[in-house]
């Protein structure tokens, strides 16, 4: 008699937790979240970018600027009024969480002739 209410149970057990699962451990970019565009990888980047734009100052050459903040995230090149335009874009901050990485998401480093004449949404839309 035991043993026919005891295997109802055991098998009652065995299929509850089986759907049961434990995450242990992880590296730190997936248990941040499932979606990868909100990992802490994004996070750290952006406010290293943030910390080292606020190191900008006027005059400062591509290679300084590439120097401080490394490779861009765009790039664009053009000349205006007989002047040789160029401006940097480097993530800072998050508008989607699509995984990819807009302009919107970014801060515009604006250079004349080789030299930074400003950053931000105000310098860039000056620029173009």
């Amino acid at each position: 008699m035991q043993s026919k209410v005891l295997l109802p149970m055991v098998v009652a057990a065995a299929f509850g937790l089986s759907g049961c699962v434990v995450a242990v451990g992880g590296d730190g970019w997936e248990s941040d979240s499932w979606d990868s565009d909100s990992s802490s990888h994004w996070k750290k980047l952006e406010t290293e970018n943030r910390k080292k734009l606020s190191q900008l100052s006027p005059g400062m050459s591509v290679d300084q600027v590439v120097a401080l903040l490394g490779t861009a995230e765009f790039n664009e090149f053009y000349r205006q009024d007989d002047k040789d335009v160029q401006v940097l874009f480097y993530r800072t901050h998050r508008t989607k969480g699509d995984g990819k990485t807009t302009k919107e998401e970014c801060t515009a480093v604006v250079l004349e002739q080789g030299k930074v004449v400003g950053w931000g949404d105000k310098a860039y839309q000056n620029a173009i």
